[in-house]
Protein backbone atom coordinates (compact mmCIF):
# COMPACT_ATOMS: atom_id res chain seq x y z
CA UNK A 1 0.00 0.00 0.00
CA UNK A 2 1.66 3.05 -1.35
CA UNK A 3 2.73 6.47 0.85
CA UNK A 4 -0.22 8.65 0.35
CA UNK A 5 -3.10 6.10 -0.22
CA UNK A 6 -6.62 6.97 0.93
CA UNK A 7 -8.05 3.86 3.45
CA UNK A 8 -11.12 3.83 5.12
CA UNK A 9 -11.95 1.59 7.89
CA UNK A 10 -13.45 0.66 11.79
CA UNK A 11 -11.44 1.66 14.62
CA UNK A 12 -10.85 -1.67 16.66
CA UNK A 13 -8.76 -1.03 19.41
CA UNK A 14 -7.81 2.21 21.17
CA UNK A 15 -4.25 2.59 23.28
CA UNK A 16 -3.21 5.72 24.89
CA UNK A 17 -0.70 6.23 22.34
CA UNK A 18 -3.17 5.79 19.17
CA UNK A 19 -6.39 3.93 17.52
CA UNK A 20 -5.61 0.25 15.70
CA UNK A 21 -7.91 0.28 12.44
CA UNK A 22 -8.92 -2.54 10.32
CA UNK A 23 -8.89 -1.10 6.64
CA UNK A 24 -12.03 -2.00 4.43
CA UNK A 25 -10.68 -4.56 1.58
CA UNK A 26 -7.33 -5.15 3.63
CA UNK A 27 -7.79 -7.89 5.91
CA UNK A 28 -4.07 -8.96 6.72
CA UNK A 29 -3.18 -5.45 7.50
CA UNK A 30 -3.75 -3.03 10.28
CA UNK A 31 -3.34 0.69 10.08
CA UNK A 32 -2.46 2.85 13.61
CA UNK A 33 -3.47 6.20 13.58
CA UNK A 34 -0.62 7.67 16.76
CA UNK A 35 -1.93 11.01 18.70
CA UNK A 36 1.44 12.25 17.71
CA UNK A 37 -0.56 13.16 14.00
CA UNK A 38 -3.58 14.36 16.27
CA UNK A 39 -4.02 18.25 16.91
CA UNK A 40 -4.33 19.34 20.41
CA UNK A 41 -7.67 19.19 21.56
CA UNK A 42 -9.13 16.39 19.49
CA UNK A 43 -10.14 13.09 20.72
CA UNK A 44 -9.33 9.54 19.72
CA UNK A 45 -12.39 8.26 17.59
CA UNK A 46 -14.68 5.50 19.44
CA UNK A 47 -14.18 1.84 19.21
CA UNK A 48 -16.55 0.97 16.06
CA UNK A 49 -16.37 4.11 14.55
CA UNK A 50 -15.68 4.27 10.72
CA UNK A 51 -12.85 6.77 10.34
CA UNK A 52 -10.69 7.80 6.71
CA UNK A 53 -7.12 8.73 6.49
CA UNK A 54 -4.18 8.73 3.96
CA UNK A 55 -1.17 6.45 4.57
CA UNK A 56 2.06 8.27 5.72
CA UNK A 57 4.34 5.59 6.36
CA UNK A 58 5.07 1.73 6.19
CA UNK A 59 5.63 -0.06 9.70
CA UNK A 60 6.90 -3.82 10.33
CA UNK A 61 4.22 -6.93 10.45
CA UNK A 62 1.95 -5.78 7.68
CA UNK A 63 1.28 -1.71 9.64
CA UNK A 64 0.68 1.23 8.19
CA UNK A 65 1.10 4.05 9.95
CA UNK A 66 -1.93 6.59 9.21
CA UNK A 67 -3.18 10.34 9.77
CA UNK A 68 -6.87 10.68 10.12
CA UNK A 69 -8.85 12.97 7.81
CA UNK A 70 -10.36 14.52 10.87
CA UNK A 71 -7.18 15.40 12.29
CA UNK A 72 -5.43 17.04 8.80
CA UNK A 73 -8.60 19.36 8.54
CA UNK A 74 -8.78 20.36 12.27
CA UNK A 75 -5.23 21.16 11.41
CA UNK A 76 -5.04 23.31 8.58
Amino acid sequence: MPVGTHITGEVIGRQPFGVFIRMDGVPNAVALAEITAMPLGMELPALGASVEGEVFWHTHNHQVRIRLDEWRTSAE
